[in-house]
């Protein structure tokens, strides 16, 4: 399978020890990080559903969540056709095309090419600071770190649009956009149910969140213990280990 996939000079595969699944990323680019695989793992997905990530990057949340879970399709979204085409060769290093796509558009495009209403579960790990003071905008770390090509509204109002009724949307952000990301997300009608906070370690202050919200959903919100990344050696936590070698990210 493997001699069939283009893996170009600026590349490497990546094994992502779980499932057997690997990706390949740009040595010079932006590359994931444990952001992306918290979210994939805070996912949960039934089988049979329908899922899309937003800015879907290097194609790692939709790899790990149909590696991890019985969903019917995972769809990427992806506004970059260089990185997208790199999540497309991921998908093939797995075997996973029947079940994931990756598409290269803007997410403000979305309703000219998919069905609204439709979806059961939306997923972003979208950028995550201010454009402002951004030298080359068209530089591919810069658009996966600023939020140039989109915005936290843009992100949000789409979530809302493609979900179903009672369809849920999981998204990792930071923790000083929380006022932000509520108010936005209940103008668009989506209601906040879980958040949990993540922490560099214990004894300090978390520097992300991941929330869950569900579409038409009633207000209660609970918050779930924290997560803490690394321990005072500097090793990641048992949770961390715990979340990354789990071969299933369950279903609510």
């Amino acid at each position: 399978m493997d001699m069939d996939i283009e893996i170009k000079d600026n590349e490497r595969i990546d094994d992502l020890q779980v499932n057997g699944l690997r990706i390949i990323q740009d040595t010079g680019g932006f590359c994931f990080g444990v952001d992306a695989v918290l979210l994939a793992n805070f996912t949960k997905a039934k089988a049979g559903e329908r899922v899309v990530d937003l800015g879907t990057g290097t194609g790692i949340i939709p790899i790990l969540i149909a590696g991890k879970s019985s969903a019917a399709s995972v769809l990427g979204v992806e506004i970059q056709a260089e990185v997208a085409d790199m999540a497309r060769r991921s998908v093939e290093l797995n075997g996973l095309e029947e079940r994931v796509e990756i598409i290269n558009m803007d997410i403000k495009d979305i309703p000219t090419r998919l069905q609204l209403n439709t979806f059961h579960v939306v997923t972003s790990n979208p950028p995550y600071m201010h454009p402002a003071g951004v030298k080359n905008p068209n530089d591919k770390k810069a658009i996966s770190r600023h939020e140039i090509m989109c915005s936290l509204e843009d992100v949000i109002c789409m979530a809302s649009r493609l979900l179903m009724s009672g369809g849920k949307f999981f998204m990792v952000h930071r923790p000083t956009r929380l006022a932000d990301i509520i108010c936005l997300a209940r103008s668009y009608k989506l209601e906040p149910k879980q958040i949990r906070f993540v922490h560099p370690s214990a004894g300090k202050s978390p520097n992300m969140m991941l929330i869950q919200f569900t579409k038409g959903g009633k207000p209660e919100l609970k918050i779930l213990e924290p997560l803490y990344i690394y321990e005072a050696s500097g090793e990641y936590t048992r949770q961390i280990r715990d979340i990354y070698s789990s071969e299933s990210i369950g279903v609510i």
